[in-house]
């Protein structure tokens, strides 16, 4: 494990002084379709970094469709699971992307959110295998292509 590479990462997502961080969820739009406020990514991740967030939270589309390329830094937080509201059943959270792909964005960390008791809640210890034994900083260090 990379010491540096961690430590890095970190910074990009904790304030260096108080180590507190704000950190803005964007993952809803897979959830719940199209949201007002969520469509123009760029201008909504750049008014909550303005506003002081140290990283905010989405799936791939928001570095894919959010990168601004200006304003003030803010960390990113790549969701690996989802659901949706849409679809039979809310709380059946599956894979969407892995760490790998996550780190290709130049996410600086991920996150998996599942639901206890849900009816298929046995079978998300795969989608906590995903995470677990990935430590991003060595795995981006350690030559892995964009």
């Amino acid at each position: 494990m990379s010491k540096i590479g961690k430590a890095i990462r970190l910074e990009r997502i904790l304030d260096r002084k108080t180590r507190r961080t704000v950190i803005i969820p964007m993952d809803h739009g897979i959830s719940v379709g199209p949201i007002v406020g969520l469509i123009d990514m760029p201008a909504t991740v750049d008014k909550v970094a303005e506003g002081g967030a140290n990283a905010v939270l989405g799936h791939m589309g928001l570095p894919l469709h959010g990168h601004r390329g200006y304003g003030r830094d803010v960390g990113l937080i790549i969701h690996l699971s989802a659901s949706s509201s849409l679809g039979p059943d809310p709380n059946h959270k599956v894979l969407v992307t892995d760490v790998e792909d996550a780190i290709r964005v130049g996410a600086d960390a991920v996150s998996i959110h599942i639901n206890i008791g849900a009816d298929d809640e046995a079978k998300l210890r795969s989608v906590g295998n995903a995470s677990f034994g990935h430590d991003v900083s060595s795995r981006a260090e350690g030559g892995l292509r964009a």
